[in-house]
């Protein structure tokens, strides 16, 4: 806060600090349906800021990815608002969809990663979209490289640049498959189930790796999960899906296991709430 001028009893914010308090994300009355088909999302709002983590939990048909997929134009806005990075996502044409989606790094459950190719190489893919005529013929340029590298290391392999990505381990891949998304300079991650094929202990240190990089570069990360512990101990707040319906929506310091049970109820799923008691 900038010192508090004479006769005011109130800091006044500075400029980058109302930019950081104003949402990258927000959502209003959002509903979702598929042709003629039923309500996938029924008046779900939504707000992100920079430098939080936000988990999204629900049970499997809930609307989690519908939701996350509105967020970049690749799921129909039946009515309600949709602003990402100032971007009005229900009224774009599809260059200004392209420019959208290349400001959000995605990150998903199978990695997305082209196997046969290097480590370097998938890192470098995130840069296709700024890389101008040069992704014609698959060159990059030395500053793209040193990027590349630099966020390899920031995720702790850069050691591996030069092998295959088939030949890592999850966790392993997982990385490389965040610092793609960082190639992008993204104003926002979106990361669906990022961590469902790892063991526990790779799935606290991805999830740390994001809380992280979103701590640090000021990136809203909104990630879907299954595992309530997870979401409790890696989020600053839960926001929780029924049916298409937003059930739960808090801090996460503010949210027990009697709150979240509404997430869960009559879905067979209520059995993964007793855990974090």
């Amino acid at each position: 806060m900038s010192p508090v001028p004479d006769g005011l009893t109130e800091p006044v914010p500075t400029t980058a600090e109302l930019r950081q308090s104003l949402p990258l994300v927000t959502v209003r009355d959002l509903r979702v349906a598929y042709g003629d088909g039923p309500l996938v999302l029924d008046g779900v709002d939504l707000d992100l800021r920079p430098g939080e983590v936000v988990a999204l939990l629900g049970s499997s048909g809930s609307g989690k990815s519908t939701l996350m997929r509105s967020l970049t134009g690749f799921a129909p806005v039946t009515s309600g608002a949709v602003r990402v990075a100032g971007y009005d996502v229900a009224n774009l044409q599809r260059g200004q969809l392209r420019h959208l989606r290349a400001s959000v790094g995605q990150v998903f459950q199978q990695f997305n990663l082209i196997g046969r190719l290097s480590v370097l190489t998938n890192v470098l893919t995130g840069a296709l979209h700024d890389a101008g005529p040069l992704n014609l013929v698959g060159g990059f340029t030395g500053a793209h490289r040193r990027r590349a590298l630099q966020l390899l290391d920031r995720v702790g392999i850069a050691h591996k640049a030069d092998e295959q990505a088939r030949s890592l381990s999850g966790g392993q891949q997982q990385r490389v498959a965040i610092a793609r998304a960082l190639m992008q300079r993204p104003a926002l991650i979106l990361a669906d189930e990022p961590v469902a094929s790892l063991d526990p202990r790779l799935s606290h240190t991805v999830l740390e790796l994001l809380q992280r990089i979103a701590r640090e570069d000021g990136i809203p990360v909104l990630v879907s999960l299954h595992v309530l512990p997870l979401a409790l101990t890696h989020s600053d707040r839960i926001v929780g899906l029924r049916h298409g319906r937003m059930v739960v929506s808090g801090q996460t310091a503010a949210l027990d296991a009697a709150v979240l049970q509404s997430i869960y109820d009559h879905d067979g799923e209520a059995d993964d709430v007793d855990h974090v008691a």
